[in-house]
């Protein structure tokens, strides 16, 4: 592991990496929940705001943030959100016992890469490294990270204003895209919050300051949070939740593992070993992602095709 730091690092980030995996199995569950009460109240010619499953899935959601909101803040995000491809695992599985969707061999075959890309990626993990408010302050001023993230804003507006009423019910990637991007917010603001914490709360002449902060980065993980959710249900209500997870997986983390390394520079404690350890453990886990999606269309057969004689 990429780490030389002391025992309490090393036993924090474990205990960020265990409840990262919960948070994932929670977090499987929820868009195959929401799916099955939205086909249930739409059966029914009734709102999925009425369904018990529903509320169930998004109560699953909840869980999961909280649990990814705590994982954050005792591990990087380069190795938190590349353990929700457990989750999209967990979800497969549980769409093809509640949803009736088919999983193939090559649907077995990308839950086994996974769970091997998974457990690389936890022993090349960096250790996360303790940073003060103050210097989450300072990189939230990078003009590297500004760019970004006011590029992403713009982006954002034109999806959620121009191509989503035009384009959502048809394309998937117009959602994926949307609840993809603002990732680059929830996660930042996740680990921000319990940066700002200890300072908002206490006394001393820059509690104000670090207040203001607090309640920043609280309004844009809600607004983030909240406008995901909202998509998320558009989204399951056109689309397949196994195509819909694994896809979004894909795009998430990588929007997330960028705008994480833009801030908090987690990169920068890694070996060069450890550095390519990490990005073939994320390529592994991205294709079993990518088997799991098209084994819903795939199909293998191992018999030989017999020639016709003439």
């Amino acid at each position: 592991m990429a780490s030389d730091s002391g025992l309490p690092a090393v036993s924090s980030q474990n205990l960020g990496i265990t409840i990262a995996i919960i948070s994932s199995f929670i977090n499987g569950s929820t868009f195959v929940l929401q799916k099955k009460g939205i086909l249930r109240s739409r059966h029914r010619g009734r709102s999925y705001l009425t369904d018990v499953v529903w509320w169930s899935g998004t109560l699953c959601m909840i869980t999961g943030q909280v649990g990814n909101f705590l994982a954050y803040n005792v591990a990087p995000a380069v190795v938190v959100t590349p353990l929700g491809a457990l989750g999209v695992l967990f979800g497969a599985v549980l769409a093809s016992w509640i949803l009736k969707e088919h999983l193939s061999i090559l649907g077995k075959l990308g839950c086994v890469l996974c769970c091997c890309g998974s457990v690389v990626l936890i022993i090349h993990a960096p250790t996360a490294e303790a940073t003060s408010r103050l210097e989450l302050e300072e990189r939230l001023l990078d003009p590297v990270f500004v760019t970004y993230a006011l590029v992403v804003v713009l982006l954002l507006i034109i999806l959620i204003v121009w191509v989503a009423p035009a384009h959502g019910t048809s394309n998937i990637m117009v959602y994926v895209a949307i609840c993809s991007l603002l990732g680059s917010f929830t996660v930042p603001s996740s680990k921000g919050l319990g940066l700002a914490v200890p300072d908002a709360f206490g006394e001393g002449p820059s509690s104000s300051r670090a207040r203001a902060l607090f309640l920043g980065l609280l309004g844009t993980l809600a607004v983030s949070i909240l406008t995901q959710f909202f998509f998320i249900n558009k989204a399951l209500e056109c689309f397949s939740s196994n195509i819909f997870e694994a896809i979004y997986y894909v795009t998430f983390t990588s929007t997330v593992i960028l705008a994480s390394g833009l801030l908090f520079k987690e990169w920068t404690a890694l070996t060069i070993t450890d550095s390519l350890a990490i990005l073939c453990a994320l390529t592994t886990v991205c294709v079993g992602v990518v088997l799991l999606h098209i084994s819903q269309e795939a199909l293998i057969t191992w018999k030989k095709k017999e020639e016709k004689s003439d």
